[in-house]
């Protein structure tokens, strides 16, 4: 009968296992601390025994797992920090449709022979999206995509085909994806500097524009950066682009709004991603902000530049722009049920709600004297890396050399900040305790004036 690997020892990961990351000013190799090798706890799939059908050992095992994994699931919710999920939904009422395959293949706008699909629920959750940047129906095109990574693939991959000797800019705070999607397309890619913030630094990106007059411009726009939670100047960085001498027709802006792209439009200071702006392309994430409980997102582009990438399938009866070819048909059910039962007005509140509780944290952090830096905008804290990986692993917290996040999101409550500042704490207290370790210094990830280290205080 199969085995459960719950009591094995959990082994070390193999050294070639262990990896290593260039740090793009010194060029000098840094060390990442990787997550547990899965293959030590993973559950097998074995055959089943003959016998299997009338003593149900095989059902009894495998509920048995399903439980514990649940139970796994909900201790882990407890302790979720690092990373931008709105955990906080309930979809009891679509549970009716998980007995379908519903596959969205093709081209959201046309049928296809496969009739188990939600296009007409896609398109809905499409014009919405539409209607938030300001772009008419007749005017966009865009897809319901499988993560926020093929948001950004796709929108990238519209700005090398309209561009097809362009060259990428990207600020080097910008996600892995699109560094991804230049090593895919095989396209020239120029990394911009970021300000201390994590704001593209328009100087250091008119800088090298200069040095490139003579090729288009594709430019990934960070609308709340993956570390920082920084959003670019889109109009400073259009500005940029023309005092370089790039016209409206030589140059090519995708928006990256995987997290904030869905938050700014609610936020009354906040400025404006809108296609009323010489932009080509805007992506968010489903399942971050609105809270889909499979990864997701948008893809919204300018219907003119579609049409060099879309082609007939007959085996479809549809056209095709996507990137991939069969598609959740149940996520845009998802974005529309959550879309209609909160409007804009639920998601305003809870971009307030998450504004406020982020300034929280960050004051109560710079209280016990932990450096600490929430970027204007956002809900992303940024403070010293706690010393244990221990600690880090249990809060799920993201970090990257001396700092480390939290994302406050529509599920993350007081209660819950005050739960983790007072274990950081009682374990802060132990870290420094005999003063062999001091706080980091991380001015130069946040600025002097965020930092609280020993030099900085």
């Amino acid at each position: 009968m199969v085995g459960s690997v719950e009591n094995e020892k959990i082994q070390e990961l193999p050294e070639d296992f262990v990896t290593t990351t260039v740090d793009d000013e010194v060029e000098k190799k840094r060390e990442i601390s990787l997550g547990r090798n899965v293959h030590t706890t993973c559950h097998e799939v074995s055959e089943p025994d003959d016998d299997d059908d009338s003593t149900g050992d095989r059902e009894a095992y495998m509920a048995s797992v399903l439980a514990r994994y649940r139970k796994s699931l909900i201790e882990r919710t407890k302790h979720h920090l690092g990373y931008p999920y709105n955990l906080d939904f309930d979809y009891g009422a679509l549970g009716q449709l998980q007995h379908f395959s519903i596959n969205n293949l093709g081209d959201p706008f046309i049928e296809s022979n496969y009739g188990v699909h939600s296009r007409q629920f896609e398109v809905g959750v499409l014009d919405w999206f539409a209607r938030l940047w300001e772009l008419e129906k007749n005017e966009y095109w865009g897809y319901i995509t499988n993560c926020g990574t093929e948001g950004n693939l796709h929108g990238i991959l519209v700005g090398r085909e309209v561009f097809p000797d362009g060259i990428l800019y990207a600020s080097k705070d910008s996600h892995y994806s699109v560094f991804k999607a230049a090593r895919m397309y095989r396209m020239e890619c120029v990394k911009v500097n970021t300000l201390v913030s994590g704001e593209i630094d328009c100087d250091d990106f008119k800088a090298k524009l200069l040095c490139h007059k003579d090729k288009p411009a594709i430019l990934n726009v960070n609308i709340g950066t993956t570390v920082k939670g920084a959003v670019d100047d889109l109009d400073l960085v259009i500005q940029k682009l023309e005092e370089a001498g790039f016209t409206h027709d030589r140059f090519y802006i995708h928006c990256d709004g995987a997290l904030f792209g869905l938050m700014m439009p609610f936020v009354k200071r906040a400025p404006k991603v809108t296609f009323k702006k010489p932009i080509g392309s805007v992506s968010v994430s489903g399942h971050k902000f609105v809270g889909c409980p499979m990864p997701c997102g948008v893809q919204i582009t300018r219907l003119k530049h579609i049409n060099c990438l879309s082609s007939n399938v007959e085996y479809l009866a549809s056209r095709d722009a996507t990137i991939m070819g069969s598609r959740n048909g149940h996520a845009p059910i998802f974005l529309w049920y959550t879309l209609n039962r909160k409007g804009y007005g639920g998601f305003q509140k809870e971009v307030q709600k998450c504004l406020k509780n982020a300034h929280y944290l960050k004051d109560r952090l710079r209280e016990a004297g932990i450096g600490a830096m929430l970027n204007e905008l956002s809900s992303t804290v940024v403070f010293e890396r706690p010393q244990e990986e221990e600690f880090v692993r249990k809060w799920q917290l993201a970090c990257q050399g001396n700092i480390a996040h939290v994302i406050v999101m529509p599920n993350i409550t007081i209660e819950k900040l005050d739960d983790f500042l007072s274990e950081l704490l009682q374990h802060r207290a132990k870290w420094f305790q005999d003063g062999k370790l001091q706080a980091p210094c991380i001015a130069s990830d946040v600025g002097t004036e965020n930092c609280l280290c020993a030099s900085h205080k």
